[in-house]
């Protein structure tokens, strides 16, 4: 197992640990785990503003290590949109 295997394992674990979707919460977009907080509003608030604690003063529930994990979950999908580019051509450039 290559060095890039060993680590893209590791990072699977810390974001599955802590990114679920469930279908009964939150219409089953991805969230941090233990909260309602989408994924997609913690990297939103990251693109507005990077600084930490802003995005904690308005989320207290969250971590560093939860950051991190929606962090990793968006590179898994960028990595996967760019290894299965047929399949995920429709997400990527479906309209906002």
């Amino acid at each position: 197992m290559t060095t890039m295997e060993r680590q893209n394992q590791t990072n699977v674990t810390i974001y599955s640990d802590r990114i679920i979707a469930d279908p009964r919460v939150c219409g089953g977009q991805p969230i941090v785990k233990g909260t309602r907080i989408p994924v997609e509003i913690v990297l939103e608030e990251l693109a507005l503003s990077p600084d930490l604690s802003e995005l904690f003063a308005d989320y207290p529930r969250l971590t560093v290590e939860d950051v991190k994990a929606c962090l990793e979950f968006a590179r898994s999908l960028v990595e996967k949109a760019r290894t299965h580019p047929a399949s995920s051509a429709e997400t990527v450039h479906r309209p906002l």
